[in-house]
């Protein structure tokens, strides 16, 4: 049975193509990407002990050896963070992983008063399992008609992954889906996503589970959303970890004029106050 870590290193050694390391092509392969040898060779490790990190049969790996890994897949800053937090998780070593108890859902008096400071800015306080637990009265208007806040508890993720207008609503769905699948690695503890991650497994089959094996890093671009309105969105956003809640605070900013007047429209219509969900 493989590991995190395991699956992160082979699905990336399998999209890495040998030229843009500056090795040679051998010629044929029996799958696609860099040979598991030639990983090797760079990391400065036998073949032998690799195919055991990949396989999960060995699950410390020193951080000599991750980070001769990092180097070797020419893994970006972003790649390599991601790289060191599953070695953690598969060796059992990052605390975040072993609390039993469910994420704060609740959101504190001082980040609900910023984010009544932020109106009639669009911002919402999340965590990594996709939990809208507030949100400004902006944001309730550009998500208006979508379905994202039709439920008590209303959960991004779910949402990405098993309403089919979120596909519409979402301009670049393949990119947020991706964002979606990674952060739930990212979640307070194991056993606060895998409720989550088992329910969607089941309702949107190989497309969640193939994106959350993946391990792709996000770029987190531009946001483009299609609004039920007719409205065309470009948003940037910016994100403040509340890290002693497990929650994040993000901001959306108009990317361009026409999208900022587009949400002057809607933010003018009739909509509810700073709402918070616990």
């Amino acid at each position: 049975m493989g590991t995190p870590l395991g699956d992160f290193i082979r699905a990336k050694r399998d999209s890495t193509q040998p030229e843009s390391l500056g090795l040679p092509d051998r010629g044929r392969r029996r799958s696609p990407g860099l040979r598991r040898s030639d990983l090797a060779v760079r990391a400065g490790i036998s073949v032998e002990y690799l195919t055991r990190i990949e396989q999960g049969r060995d699950r410390n790996p020193s951080v000599a050896v991750v980070n001769a890994l990092a180097d070797a897949l020419s893994l970006d800053p972003s790649e390599r963070n991601h790289l060191r937090y599953l070695a953690k998780i598969t060796g059992g070593e990052c605390s975040a992983h072993t609390q039993a108890a469910p994420p704060r859902r609740e959101v504190r008096p001082t980040v609900l008063q910023t984010l009544r400071l932020l109106e009639p800015g669009i911002a919402m306080v999340t965590n990594r399992l996709g939990d809208v637990l507030a949100h400004t009265s902006a944001y309730e208007s550009v998500t208006s008609g979508t379905g994202l806040l039709d439920t008590d508890t209303p959960n991004l993720t779910r949402y990405v992954f098993t309403d089919a207008r979120a596909r519409t609503f979402f301009a670049d769905w393949d990119d947020v889906a991706d964002e979606q699948a990674f952060d739930l690695w990212l979640a307070p503890s194991v056993e606060n996503s895998e409720w989550l991650t088992a329910e969607l497994a089941t309702v949107a089959g190989a497309d969640f589970t193939q994106r959350l094996n993946r391990h792709v890093v996000p770029q987190r671009g531009t946001l483009r959303l299609n609004h039920p309105s007719g409205c065309e969105l470009q948003l940037l956003r910016e994100t403040a970890e509340l890290s002693s809640d497990s929650q994040q605070l993000v901001v959306f900013l108009p990317a361009d004029e026409a999208t900022a007047q587009a949400v002057d429209e809607l933010s003018n219509r009739p909509h509810g106050r700073l709402r918070a969900i616990s």
